[in-house]
């Protein structure tokens, strides 16, 4: 008989509550391409414009918001590529940031079989659109990471 019992899910948004650290926002520096990063959101941003000068002031940006509203000025010079690398940008950012910090590990995985939901009116394409109808991608990579994080 199949189980009838609804898969747990848990909302994330902002960087206070048990899953604040699933936010890009929450203050856990990474370490990649050789430096340190404030958050993951000033990772992901930067990325945008690898290469450029852009990139380190990015970097350089004293609060994620900052760096997200650096990310986002179109007068920025954006990589061409970007649409076709920035999943697998979010998928290097949080896997350092799970792998680097034991106890955001341990948050991971401790939410078993979970779904893992973005739930914010503010973006359709990496969190749920506030109504689910958007496409949740931060939750997505989120769980792919935790299925790697298990072997």
């Amino acid at each position: 008989m199949p189980d009838a019992t609804p898969k747990a899910v848990i909302e994330f948004y902002s960087t206070t509550g048990d899953y604040g650290c699933f936010s890009n926002f929450s203050r856990h520096p990474i370490f990649l391409k050789g430096k340190r990063w404030p958050t993951s959101e000033h990772y992901f941003q930067a990325q945008k414009f690898a290469g450029e000068p852009d990139e380190e002031e990015v970097r350089r940006a004293p609060k994620p918001a900052q760096a997200a509203s650096m990310g986002r000025d179109r007068k920025r010079p954006l990589r061409r590529d970007w649409e076709a690398v920035k999943e697998r940008v979010m998928l290097d950012a949080l896997r350092a940031k799970f792998t680097q910090h034991e106890d955001l590990r341990a948050v991971l995985l401790g939410t078993g079989d979970a779904t893992l939901v973005e739930h914010t009116a503010n973006d359709a394409y990496w969190g749920d659109g506030g109504d689910g109808s958007g496409k949740n991608r931060l939750g997505q990579l989120l769980m792919t990471l935790r299925e790697e994080l298990r072997q």
